[in-house]
């Protein structure tokens, strides 16, 4: 069964994530996280807009599963990879290849809340200089994109408010096929 193993928030202006018990997902975001917001400010991933022009946020949530930060790691040879070092706001733990969940994804908690996937979150350099930090080894920074590549996890927006607590169980629905 899915279920919620972390919930985390970038406090401030930080990259790196800490652990909460539980949040209040409300149509910007986590409430208090720094990605909060409708819209965000394009980007080096967006460059068909000039970059700081106001766009929609369908980056509000960034999503990983334990089991695919276990793969990193191990790709890595490091010990671990926490969620908080990539940034992650959720972590799910029975979902082994999360990030292969297709895009129009819902993730339903039992409060009723609702994440819409907008995309598969495509690995950075930042991460992998945290991971370089936290272990001691500069080396390790530019391993983490390729370790990463299809296991970084996914990005979502909020289609329903609600509460969401760690151990949560997860229900998910899968968009249609196409004929």
């Amino acid at each position: 069964m899915p279920k919620v193993a972390e919930i985390l928030i970038a406090r401030g202006d930080g990259f790196v994530t800490e652990v909460t018990g539980e949040v209040m997902l409300q149509f910007g975001g986590f409430v208090g996280d720094r990605h909060f917001g409708p819209t965000r400010p394009s980007c080096s991933r967006t460059p068909w807009h000039p970059r700081g022009t106001p766009i929609a946020n369908t980056r509000q949530i960034s999503i990983v599963s334990l089991e695919e930060c276990a793969v990193v790691a191990a790709e890595m040879g490091v010990a671990r990879v926490y969620p908080s070092w990539l940034g992650a706001n959720l972590a799910t733990k029975n979902i082994a290849d999360l990030s292969a969940l297709p895009p129009s994804t819902r993730i339903l908690f039992p409060s009723g809340a609702t994440l819409f996937i907008t995309e598969e979150n495509v690995p950075c350099k930042y991460p992998g200089k945290v991971i370089a930090q936290e272990y001691g080894h500069p080396e390790l920074a530019g391993s983490f994109v390729k370790a990463a590549l299809h296991r970084r996890g996914l990005l979502a927006l909020v289609e329903r408010e609600g509460l969401v607590n760690t151990d949560d169980k997860l229900k998910l629905i899968m968009p249609r096929p196409r004929p």
